[in-house]
């Protein structure tokens, strides 16, 4: 266990992560995040990757947004089952700032410092609420990679912000372009104490499902070979 001493109160976006289930919102925040920093590149995978595209357009696309299959030289696995869980992409989200170690690493892999992750998951909760959803389609809706990441951001709060609610895209935009797109520690930690309740949320109506559901049931949703 790494116990830190020293971070930067303040963090500017340079390198930003952004997946989500909800696309809405998007158009007010990807245009914000490139307002407060016209550097920042955004990655990002599948479905989101497209609609960041639309959003700004064949001109400014290619020099903000990059494929997450492209960066980390791994391309998304058959319906998107594996897009994110990769090296790269946590070291990128778990790295420390003065950690040396961290450093050499990032210089090795040729990882960048992921500074914002942007996530919502799979509708979970609003899928088992559909009258007649079997067993089956809830499991489909258990999402993997999103919690991971939202789980590594939050807890390197000392460098990374964690954003899991599309209804906080505009006041986050504004402190970016308040702060030189820059969000200091106490709004990192702030969005860090969200995130861990988002997901605990999450796993929590999993379980209350899955505790819900007859064991002796479950066989008679799929074909046993």
């Amino acid at each position: 266990m790494n116990i830190v001493e020293r971070v930067d109160d303040w963090v500017k976006i340079r390198n930003a992560l952004v997946s989500v289930s909800d696309k809405a919102g998007l158009d007010v925040l990807i245009p914000g995040l490139i307002d407060a920093n016209p550097d920042v590149q955004i990655y990002s995978t599948g479905g989101t990757y497209a609609a960041i595209a639309e959003i700004l357009g064949s001109e400014r696309a290619p020099s903000h947004l990059t494929r997450v299959a492209d960066y980390t030289g791994q391309p998304e696995t058959q319906g998107g089952l594996v897009k994110t869980l990769d090296f790269k992409i946590y070291l990128g989200l778990l790295t420390e700032t003065y950690n040396p170690s961290h450093q050499a690493d990032l210089e090795r892999t040729g990882a960048v410092p992921i500074d914002i992750v942007v996530v919502n998951l799979y509708p979970f909760e609003a899928t088992v609420a559909r009258p007649g959803v079997t067993v089956e389609e809830a499991r489909a809706n258990v999402d993997i990679g999103g919690p991971c990441m939202i789980r590594a951001a939050a807890k390197n709060y000392l460098r990374v912000a964690t954003v899991v609610e599309p209804a906080d895209y505009p006041s986050l935009v504004a402190s970016l372009r308040a702060q030189d797109g820059r969000l200091n520690l106490t709004t990192r930690f702030e969005l860090a104490r969200q995130a861990f309740a988002h997901t605990a949320a999450y796993d929590q109506a999993i379980s209350e499902y899955l505790a819900r559901q007859r064991v002796d049931a479950v066989p008679s949703t799929y074909t046993l070979e």
